[in-house]
């Protein structure tokens, strides 16, 4: 498998979100799995340290739709500046696998910046960009609703 830590610009995309609350509240929503299963998942497990492992699980909406789940690494764990995780997704026919680097800037007493990454090589499709955008932007919002 080819390395996803060095794909080019066809490969990422990159979001920046603003969100009015400090970079402590911020970074624990990304890390504490009660805080996660509020914006992101419906399930989740997360070790909170480097090498520790992930699992975030959300359930299929409709009777015959399949659960998304998505495991991985925690590659860097720097509190409060600098999250990166591998992200990998199995479905029925392929095995997806992204780096996911998000890092976190205080921009203000109550105000943090955050700047996700999403690397690998299913982005070279523009309409796979196009999916992870438009879904990292829906997540992005809806953490910014629950801090705010």
């Amino acid at each position: 498998m080819s390395d996803p830590t060095q794909a080019d610009s066809e490969s990422q995309i990159t979001l920046t979100r603003t969100i009015a609350a400090n970079i402590s509240d911020v970074f624990s929503a990304w890390t504490d799995p009660a805080l996660i299963e509020q914006w992101q998942v419906d399930e989740a497990e997360f070790d909170a340290f480097e090498g520790g492992q992930y699992r975030f699980v959300t359930y299929g909406e409709e009777d015959d739709e399949a659960d998304h789940e998505v495991t991985g690494e925690i590659l860097q764990f720097a509190e409060d500046e600098k999250l990166v995780m591998s992200w990998m997704h199995q479905d029925e026919e392929d095995e997806f696998l992204f780096v996911i680097e998000v890092t976190f800037k205080e921009v203000g007493e109550d105000s943090t910046s955050i700047t996700l990454i999403e690397r690998g090589l299913p982005h070279a499709d523009a309409q796979t960009r196009i999916f992870s955008m438009e879904a990292w932007s829906a997540a992005l919002e809806q953490l910014a609703e629950l801090m705010e």
